[in-house]
């Protein structure tokens, strides 16, 4: 059994569960636990997972964890369970970034913590070895990650089959943006204003296209390419969140993916005023001709890409894409069979139960097949097209029916993942 993924389930209660042998020192194990908090953190872990996994770590390392985490920071309070109450409690708290999801190093991570309890490795050098987790990504990394921003937009285009045009127009604006997201890296006050300097940056160029070249689908072009942007994700780990109790973390992920919508929306709304003001009229158009088979192509590039994103190892491309379409297709032909609600929760239940199952046969994260499998489900592009409807017809119900559209959505995937968990137990949190 992998040490950080354990989970109250059908095996022995952890409370059971013998802490390993170590010859570190209390203010060393402590070191470790929050060292490992941290990383976990850093590579997007929904609150209830990173405090389950920390819980049965610090146990098995002798020590009493109670861990309260958000998503911008945690609260820690350890003691020794040897010696008598209050005489060696310790709190700390930390101020964390939100987190962003790296596939990679979630693994790592999580090999690391199983080698440090079954003592292949001692408790300093596994806390050196998560330290050895935060060297950047180098130079070839970041442009990988800039022709992912790229593909991904193009495939979105693509899966909603629209002209080469758009397809074409989407990737390109993918492609800024991943520049804008590189530079943003290292300049914080950049970083405060992305998602609207992106969605300003996306709405502009898309309208020259549809003015000086051809006719756009517009908000459907924009859409795509923001796609990378969208926090989808970050609403369904919150609803996921607060449906788990953890009402303070929940409603803060809300807040924030909320909060980013509204930038992106702010962004658009700039470009599309300043195109007024100036005199711009973009051709409009809806228009979804392409063929079944640039779908399918769509599919396997939407899949490199998002494995490129979710920073997977290479080893791990096959089985990242292989969730990821496999998500897509179990949403779509159910949809087709039962209606698009019951698609969103047939894949997401599948994909759930599917990472239980690899986390249990190969004693390494679910998540590598759980998040992939269900990031083409998630409800941030039509919650942001709900929202710029609302801005540019100034009107609330010009956005109703996306908006409840998207409520559907999250409902179902939420469903799915908590009847996934039902259906195949979870022994593991990440």
């Amino acid at each position: 059994m992998t040490v950080t993924h354990a989970i109250l389930a059908d095996m022995q209660p952890a409370d059971t569960l013998a802490p390993a042998r170590t010859d570190a020192g209390y203010v060393e194990r402590i070191a470790f636990v929050l060292e490992l908090a941290e990383r976990l953190h850093a590579y997007g872990t929904t609150v209830q997972r990173l405090e389950g996994a920390i819980e049965l770590v610090a146990r098995r390392l002798g020590l009493a964890c109670e861990p309260w985490v958000n998503p911008t920071g945690m609260i820690l309070a350890f003691s020794d369970p040897s010696l008598p109450a209050g005489v060696s409690d310790t709190t700390r708290l930390v101020r964390l970034g939100s987190g962003d999801t790296d596939l990679f190093r979630l693994c790592e991570a999580d090999r690391i913590a199983e080698d440090v309890i079954s003592g292949v490795l001692d408790v300093p050098a596994g806390r050196a070895a998560l330290r050895g987790l935060m060297r950047g990504i180098g130079w070839r990394g970041r442009l990988v990650q800039i022709f992912g921003f790229g593909l991904a937009s193009a495939a979105v285009a693509g899966l909603l089959r629209l002209p080469w045009l758009d397809v074409g127009t989407a990737g390109a604006i993918g492609l800024m943006i991943g520049l804008l997201d590189a530079a943003a890296q290292s300049r914080p006050r950049l970083s405060e204003a992305f998602e609207a300097i992106a969605g300003l940056l996306a709405g502009t160029v898309a309208i020259l296209v549809a003015s000086l070249i051809g006719p756009l689908n517009l908000n459907t072009v924009i859409i795509a390419s923001l796609i990378v942007l969208l926090p989808g994700m970050a609403l369904t780990n919150a609803m996921n969140e607060l449906t788990s109790r953890h009402l303070v973390s929940g409603t803060a992920r809300f807040a924030g993916a909320m909060t980013t919508i509204l930038k992106l929306t702010i962004g658009t709304a700039i470009a599309l005023n300043l195109a007024s003001l100036i005199g711009l009229e973009p051709l409009v158009r809806a228009s979804r001709p392409q063929p079944e088979w640039v779908v399918w192509i769509a599919l396997v590039i939407g899949a490199y890409a998002f494995a490129v994103l979710f920073r997977a190892h290479r080893r791990d491309y096959p089985l990242v894409m292989l969730a990821a379409m496999s998500g897509f297709l179990i949403s779509r032909y159910g949809g087709e069979a039962f209606g698009a609600p019951a698609g969103v929760f047939l894949a997401a239940l599948g994909m759930t139960a599917a990472g239980n199952i690899y986390a249990r046969t190969f004693n390494r994260p679910g998540a590598l097949v759980r998040l992939p499998g269900i990031i083409m489900l998630v409800p941030g592009s039509v919650a942001l097209r709900s929202v710029i409807s609302l801005v540019q017809a100034q009107d609330i119900g010009a956005g109703q029916d996306a908006a409840i559209a998207a409520m559907n959505t999250l409902m179902a995937l939420l469903a799915g993942l908590m009847f996934g968990n039902l259906l195949v137990t979870a022994r593991r949190n990440l």
